[in-house]
């Protein structure tokens, strides 16, 4: 049987409006920039929303709709507050930035920025920072556990054959 190749297939189209859609995304982007213009603002919810728009966050709504409303959106040690009713413990931070820090791309600076803001801002440093590392530890291990263990095994060898004496 031949085939006719100067038929065409038929391309399905969507049957949604797209240009409401795009009306929507534009009015919102709008607002955005008008939120990042405005100096009334407090520049870390400025900050928040100019990265939102950049990467075309699709929180970005809600977040413009938050400034609106006069609601904070940054809470006094840097992070982003979830909306009302939605609170996030300080553990669940610690492991959401520890998991940002260990993956590639440009979230890793971003999240140790806010990560060192938080313990700078602690009322209690250093069991924050143990907290901390408790928690890149456990993170890391889940992803490289054996050369994570090999790399302390290493460590606590140099430390304890440095004095040229075996610890008993």
């Amino acid at each position: 049987m031949a085939s006719n190749s100067s038929a065409t297939a038929h391309e399905d189209t969507p049957h949604t409006n797209n240009s409401t859609t795009n009306i929507i995304n534009e009015a919102l982007k709008r607002r955005a920039r008008a939120v990042i213009e405005d100096k009334s603002i407090d520049a870390d919810a400025r900050a928040v929303i100019r990265y939102s728009l950049e990467i075309d966050d699709p929180w970005l709504a809600d977040l413009v709709r938050r400034v609106d409303a006069g609601e904070a959106i940054i809470n006094e040690s840097g992070f982003l507050l979830a909306p009302a009713g939605n609170e996030v413990s300080v553990e669940e931070k610690i492991e959401a930035l520890t998991e940002m820090i260990c993956r590639a791309g440009d979230e890793p600076a971003a999240a140790l920025l806010v990560l060192m803001s938080m313990l700078e801002d602690a009322p209690h440093p250093k069991a924050l920072a143990n907290a901390v590392k408790h928690v890149a530890f456990t993170h890391c291990g889940r992803l490289n556990l054996y050369g994570m263990v090999d790399a302390q095994i290493a460590l606590l060898e140099s430390e304890l054959l440095s004095s040229n004496t075996l610890a008993a």
